[in-house]
């Protein structure tokens, strides 16, 4: 993990950004000045398109849009909420929410909500139930994303295969998989990541298991939950996938515009990135997930939240609000960014990238479940690597990886 590298970049990240005015101040010229930081230079335009419509209601107010790395991202924020000198509005995910809303580093934005007249119903119930907290609102969803097949037209062409729909199983895209993996060509049928939120969290739930039991217990060694991580390990243990070191030098996601792989099972929040390759955007399909005993797929979304510590509490709570709002989910849609949260604003998402069928992501909201949180998420399913990457790469079975991350997460939720 080069967790030693990672807090170096990150310290370097935040002198930076304090330098430049990362927490909130007053502007020589009177305005209020907040910053807001996010992780996708993909959404930056959109984020500042918003932040510039917020600006023209409230021209007392300079919103400055700052982008940093995924990596460093998370560990900027810690050593910034507990430093004072975290930024003013940031992006928050379900997993990372609980430590941040416990260590009381959000700011409570109920009363402002309740005062601004929100309409909660407008919002996805199931993501804002991922960040409730006592039925106080640290935040407002941007966002939301389901999961589905991307997969490559040309490659699938080439090898004779028909295009996944709707009435695929695991044992349809196994075998597509099989076919389309052309080890002379350097072509895979798929890219396995250990990825959660986009693989084996979807295939445990497709095969009828659980991540987290009713009772709050990890229930990952179930048969249900194993069979849903051997969907996965036994893409490479049939040489279908890339290595996880090679996943691990090249993201899932630019394997698959380089056209290495045929098929990549991820989130709606690749449409703009894929978008914009014009030379890979025709041969781009998407089709829903194949299912096992069941259709499933995780459902999140990013949480537009704010420092408890900022100097301008009441401006930055309008600035959430605002970002969170309708006006911006609709220059959100489309810019093509993400699917907006906001309800009836998703068809402007569709329409800015017409030629992708992504309707199936909005479809696939029927058939959706919450990602999986309990407890201090952010450190059990920081361990999943650790535990099931012997699984990923053949040198343990999924059963046996399952029983010891099993273990492990309830050390932690037992803390």
């Amino acid at each position: 993990m080069r967790h030693g590298k990672r807090w170096v970049a990150a310290a370097a990240v935040l002198a930076t950004l304090a330098a430049t005015g990362c927490s909130s101040s007053g502007g020589g010229d009177g305005k209020v000045t907040l910053s807001y930081a996010t992780w996708s230079d993909d959404q930056k335009p959109a984020m500042e398109a918003i932040a510039k419509a917020f600006e023209d209601k409230h021209p007392d107010i300079d919103v400055q849009v700052q982008v940093l790395p995924w990596p460093e991202y998370w560990s900027t924020l810690q050593v910034g909420a507990a430093g004072r000198t975290a930024p003013d509005a940031f992006w928050m995910l379900a997993d990372q929410f609980p430590a941040y809303a416990k260590g009381k580093q959000l700011l409570d934005i109920t009363d402002a909500v309740k005062a601004a007249g929100v309409d909660l119903a407008a919002y996805p119930k199931a993501v804002l139930d991922l960040y409730d907290v006592d039925g106080k609102l640290y935040g407002l969803p941007k966002d939301f994303d389901t999961n589905a097949i991307w997969f490559n037209k040309a490659l699938f062409d080439k090898a004779g295969v028909a295009y996944p729909d709707d009435s695929w199983t695991w044992d349809d895209a196994r075998e597509a998989a099989r076919k389309l993996t052309n080890p002379a060509a350097g072509v895979w049928g798929i890219a396995a990541p250990i990825d959660r939120q986009g693989g084996y969290y979807n295939s445990i739930y497709q095969a009828g298991g659980k991540v987290i039991g009713d009772d709050g217990k990890a229930a990952i060694d179930s048969p249900e939950a194993i069979s849903g991580l051997q969907f996965w390990t036994q893409m490479h243990t049939d040489g279908f996938s890339p290595t996880l070191k090679q996943l691990s030098d090249t993201e899932a996601v630019q394997m698959f515009m380089d056209q290495k792989v045929a098929m990549y099972f991820s989130g709606s929040f690749w449409a703009q990135r894929l978008y914009g390759d014009q030379a890979l955007r025709p041969n781009v399909g998407v089709a829903p997930l194949p299912k096992a005993k069941q259709r499933a797929t995780m459902i999140s979304g990013i949480l537009n939240a704010g420092y408890a510590g900022t100097k301008h509490p009441k401006e930055l709570a309008e600035f959430l609000i605002f970002a969170s709002g309708k006006d911006a989910a609709v220059i959100q849609a489309k810019s093509g960014a993400v699917l907006p949260a906001y309800q009836d604003t998703q068809q402007g998402w569709l329409d800015a990238m017409p030629e992708f069928n992504l309707k199936v992501f909005v479809d696939a909201v029927d058939y959706s479940v919450p990602l999986p949180i309990a407890g201090d998420a952010a450190k059990w399913t920081g361990l999943e690597t650790q535990y099931l990457g012997p699984a990923w790469e053949g040198k343990q079975s999924a059963a046996d990886a399952a029983r010891a991350y099993n273990t492990a997460i309830n050390e932690v939720l037992a803390q």
